[in-house]
């Protein structure tokens, strides 16, 4: 499991240590991880060039103590200081490595030149962001931006988090760094994880410096706790012990939404699927062992109901059973008639879904994500899963889970019809809404990263690769 903890949890942690450790060690540990990534990033030191952006906080002596580091393996550093109160330690370090030291605090900056003076000769390879710690909010000075802007097309390695962004809520309040490389440590923080921040942080590396930490508020799945989860026969299964899913999906109008429903649910996991809807007839052409109406462990109801959406609302929340709502399903829903009433419903709007269930505009949605998640789930009173390039699985309580499996290409028409199906499959073979709904994302983004192979992609392309990734799982 890949935690995300907030910045007052890493904060307590790391003061606990630092009480064991001595002066500067905790700091050491940290500038060493980052140089040493740096150094992999840039494939060698001798030679190369690296600026250093560093701002008042410990990020700031992070840069410079690593800075130090890379000036003795050769690397030709200088450091910019954005702030009168730069981590006084980290600068001397740097300067007695041979580093250079460009002071600047409220002051301008000389403008950056095409050989990059002052300082050094030549543009860097690479630039260095110590300007914000994990604690920063708001808005980046104009300084800061200044230089930015002047520094368009270098490769950014970002120390914690990218400056700019908003480390407990994964939100982005203006202009912010956008590195190639973050180097975290101790643990991730929850914008590595939630967009529109995570976007920013390019790829992210977490360098252990021994922090104790309490559990994490937003967690995200890897294939070893989805292969813990997935549903096995016992060896006296039989079909009905398996699970039975029931799928009320499609139309007259859009019979295929039924097609890819039911295609995500009749990926092996239970033991029958069964279907009712004005569909039938393609359903059974193209999945003969689809049965129908009758009793079932879990409904998946919504994507392409039409006009039909209430009735199988209704009547699949009739059963008493654990319920996927999707797609025209989620409008014939509302906090009042969904949590105490009917336990067990798992909510997978988009974000355009979700603005209408919460009476916000879309770009709200799309602005902070994880803040209207955790909304939804609370009043509603059951598991939400807000579709996007990071799916955020969401409870009541406010555990969040983050799917980063996927590919662009998975921005296709009928994909979360297959996502409802499977959600639907995992609630019938028992596991508990927040598992289904966080597991079957993860195998959604798999499979559509395995059918993509680097191209594009259709929905059905999706189900058919989904139990190639099962049985590499269920190998092990």
């Amino acid at each position: 499991m890949r935690s995300a903890h907030t910045v007052d949890q890493v904060r307590t942690a790391e003061a606990a240590l630092m009480a064991t450790l001595p002066d500067g060690a905790l700091m050491q540990r940290a500038a060493t991880g980052l140089a040493y990534a740096v150094l992999d990033l840039l494939g060698g030191g001798y030679g190369r060039r690296v600026l250093l952006l560093v701002g008042s906080g410990d990020n700031g002596g992070d840069a410079l103590h690593a800075g130090a580091l890379l000036a003795r393996r050769g690397v030709q550093v200088e450091a910019w200081l954005l702030s009168d109160r730069a981590h006084a330690g980290g600068v001397e370090a740097l300067r007695r490595a041979g580093g250079g030291i460009v002071r600047g605090g409220n002051q301008h900056y000389r403008p950056v030149t095409p050989d990059f003076r002052p300082g050094l000769s030549h543009r860097p390879d690479i630039v260095i962001d110590g300007i914000v710690g994990i604690g920063g909010h708001g808005r980046l000075r104009a300084d800061a931006i200044e230089i930015l802007t002047q520094l368009s097309g270098i490769p950014i390695v970002a120390v914690d988090l990218p400056s700019g962004v908003e480390a407990d809520t994964g939100e982005v309040t203006g202009p912010h760094v956008e590195a190639a490389l973050t180097v975290t440590f101790g643990t991730h923080k929850i914008a590595h994880l939630a967009d529109p921040a995570a976007r920013a942080c390019g790829v992210v590396e977490l360098v252990d410096i021994g922090l104790e930490l309490p559990p994490a508020p937003v967690e995200s799945l890897q294939a070893a706790d989805v292969a813990r989860l997935l549903p096995r026969p016992t060896p006296d299964a039989q079909k009905y012990s398996r699970g039975v899913v029931g799928v009320r999906a499609g139309s007259v109008r859009y019979p295929g939404a039924a097609l890819l429903s039911v295609s995500g649910a009749a990926c092996g996991l239970v033991g029958m699927v069964r279907y009712v809807g004005s569909a039938a007839d393609p359903v059974k052409q193209q999945h003969p062992e689809v049965v129908g109406e009758g009793r079932v462990q879990a409904w998946v109801v919504g994507s392409g109901t039409d006009t039909d959406a209430a009735g199988h609302l209704e009547q699949a929340l009739g059963d008493r059973v654990p319920v996927v709502v999707d797609a025209d399903a989620l409008a014939h829903l509302s906090p009042e008639t969904s949590a105490a009433a009917h336990p067990g419903l798992v909510l997978t709007p988009h974000a355009g879904e979700l603005a209408s269930m919460l009476r916000v505009d879309r770009d709200e949605i799309e602005a902070r994500p994880l803040e209207h998640a955790r909304a939804a789930a609370a009043a509603y009173g059951a598991v939400v899963l807000l579709k996007g390039r990071h799916t955020l699985i969401a409870r009541p309580d406010g555990h969040v889970r983050v799917n980063t499996t996927g590919t662009p290409w998975l921005a296709t028409a009928g994909a979360g019809d297959v996502l409802g199906g499977l959600v639907g499959a995992l609630l019938a073979a028992g596991l508990e809404p927040f598992d289904a709904a966080s597991t079957a994302a993860w195998l959604h983004g798999a499979a559509a990263t395995a059918a993509s192979a680097g191209g594009p992609i259709l929905a059905r392309d999706i189900a058919h690769h989904l139990r190639a990734v099962l049985r590499d799982l269920l190998r092990g």
